[in-house]
């Protein structure tokens, strides 16, 4: 039996090579975007049924979203970027990852190509969990209910997990993402199961916060994030150190140069990090943006943001995603 505590996570890529120990897999078929708790409950069926079976985990999912294909030129606003997502799956106890393109010849598949030549021929699969809307194929024609008619057929077990619901709130990538458009983070993290979270390289800014006593690590996000402009009490990792802070998300409004940044201060931290990869988790709101009369009206509102920010983090003081290391 696969034990997924002694395995490396394994990424393998549209027709590239697929270690022995992957092949026969029970897997997780979804985009999962964001791997909230809805997409968990899918995960964790496909770990449990692999586990009786005495086979290995994995998920099978699509890059780019395949929203972003069909619709190239509409903003899509991403819980995960890729990599995030790889790092979110690593941590959920699954032995790898089937990452395919979706381009057009992937769109082209009918729902039965897709089973004989990925699922069947290509992945051996010993089985299939999926959530209860999942549609697949050309023109989304495959059902759940087809895919079990067809895991008969080819003798792989298929399971369809029904709506994952909190507090009577069925959970979704859609809900979530409104609400962190409504700068909402908490109850985005109610919904994911781990406080939203977004991953970039500190770059130059105009250094303005360090003249006001708030030197910050600038980070320029994904043009499509549709987080709402304001200040937020965050935690940052950076490499596996931890570090409180309170950070500002938009155009600056005293300032505005009109470039979006995420300006984040640390608490009790002194060092250079231009260049640094930075792992951003947004705790709490504090307040929308605002323009001040003056600079010391200014100042003070940040003492005070620093001030409101360290007390909601002391209210959560384990709150960080767990990320697992991708080979």
């Amino acid at each position: 039996m696969t034990d997924p505590g002694k395995l490396t996570f394994v990424v393998v890529r549209d027709d590239g090579p697929m270690p022995e120990g992957m092949r026969k897999a029970v897997v997780a078929i979804g985009n999962f975007d964001g791997v909230h708790l809805g997409h968990r409950a899918v995960i964790a069926r496909a770990i449990a049924g692999a586990r009786a079976k005495g086979r290995p985990a994995a998920v099978l999912t699509f890059e780019p979203h395949p929203r972003s294909f069909f619709h190239p030129h509409e903003p899509s606003f991403r819980l995960s970027s890729e990599s995030n997502k790889l790092r979110l799956l690593a941590a959920c106890g699954l032995d790898g990852a089937i990452v395919l393109t979706f381009d057009a010849a992937l769109a082209r598949l009918t729902a039965e190509e897709f089973i004989s030549r990925i699922l069947v021929e290509r992945l051996a699969i010993a089985g299939a969990v999926t959530g209860f809307n999942f549609q697949f194929g050309k023109e989304r024609k495959g059902t759940a209910e087809y895919l079990i008619a067809q895991g008969e057929r080819h003798g792989f077990m298929v399971d369809v997990v029904p709506p994952f619901e909190q507090a009577g709130q069925q959970i979704s990538s859609g809900a979530i993402r409104a609400s962190l458009e409504g700068g909402r983070v908490a109850e985005a993290a109610d919904l994911l199961g781990y406080p939203w979270f977004v991953t970039g390289e500190v770059v130059r800014g105009d250094q303005r916060g360090r003249e006001l006593g708030y030197p910050t690590a600038n980070l320029r996000l994904a043009p499509e994030c549709g987080l709402q402009h304001g200040i937020y009490a965050v935690r940052v990792g950076i490499g596996d150190k931890r570090y409180d802070g309170v950070a500002s998300f938009g155009r600056r409004p005293m300032f505005d140069s009109g470039v979006v940044l995420l300006e984040v201060y640390l608490f009790d931290f002194s060092g250079d990090l231009y260049g640094a990869v930075l792992d951003v988790a947004f705790i709490a709101w504090i307040r929308p943006e605002m323009t001040f009369d003056t600079i010391d009206e200014l100042i003070h509102r940040m003492d005070e943001d620093s001030r409101h920010a360290r007390v909601a983090l002391g209210r959560a003081p384990d709150a960080f995603p767990a990320l697992g290391r991708v080979a």
